[in-house]
């Protein structure tokens, strides 16, 4: 069986990069981002970059770190949220922006993955998400045409990895990183912990290891809280 482990987000990286290139980035808010793959990325000065990813992190953190530096061309995403630099980028015609409905881009992750070319959805009908697409009647209801998303490279967060790359996520960090890490040519994982082969339960594996190519351990664990809400102490 491969060792699919690697010393540290450089080598994983290693190989895999160009300019042009399309790279799939995990992670929902700020849970699940390859904290650790994301600044290598920025350290290698590959540009012209297409990101898919349901945002864009937030300021000083995750991918807002490629938008800085002026690497990402293009964003295919769902929210920009709290991340100002990407609202001000896109609003100076510096930025293309592919905007979908979370739910469509969720599944033409997962339809990348599962080499399906093309589904229909009732979401974005006589809105502006649906010029351009074909749009056609099922029962009596009309349906709007998307396309699969896929990448040159996935880099996707987990919780546990074993040396077969099995990986199991934590809650919220389990949004859009199982779906990428099946529709990337390549998948890079980092994980939190590393685990021989068969410490980790069949039933509880997210991502099966034939979908991952490389995994190493996180260097970057901050996992920050975009906004903090916070509730007033009652009197005793």
């Amino acid at each position: 069986m491969t060792n699919k482990i690697y010393e540290g987000p450089k080598a994983a990286l290693d190989g895999l990069l160009f300019d042009g290139m399309t790279i799939m980035s995990g992670g929902f808010g700020l849970s699940g981002n390859p904290e650790s793959l994301i600044p290598e990325i920025r350290d290698s000065g590959v540009k012209n970059l297409t990101v898919i990813s349901n945002n864009a992190g937030a300021d000083g953190f995750g991918l807002w770190m490629l938008l800085q530096s002026r690497q990402i061309k293009k964003m295919i995403a769902s929210y920009v949220g709290e991340n100002k630099l990407f609202e001000q980028q896109y609003l100076a015609g510096e930025l293309e922006l592919e905007l979908n409905p979370q739910g469509t881009l969720a599944e033409r992750i997962r339809a990348g993955g599962a080499g399906i070319p093309a589904f229909y959805t009732k979401t974005g009908v006589g809105t502006v998400v649906a010029e351009g697409k074909p749009v056609e009647e099922f029962e009596g209801q009309l349906y709007v045409r998307e396309t699969w998303l896929r990448a040159d490279v996935a880099i996707v967060k987990a919780w546990k990895a074993d040396t077969a790359g099995n990986l199991v996520y934590r809650k919220t960090a389990r949004n859009f990183n199982p779906n990428m890490a099946t529709a990337g040519k390549v998948t890079v994982a980092e994980v939190e912990e590393i685990v021989p082969v068969g410490s980790l339960d069949p039933e509880a594996i997210h991502t099966p290891g034939i979908y991952v190519d490389r995994v190493i351990k996180s260097t970057i664990n901050e996992k920050r809280i975009e906004k903090l809400t916070e509730r007033k102490r009652e009197a005793a």
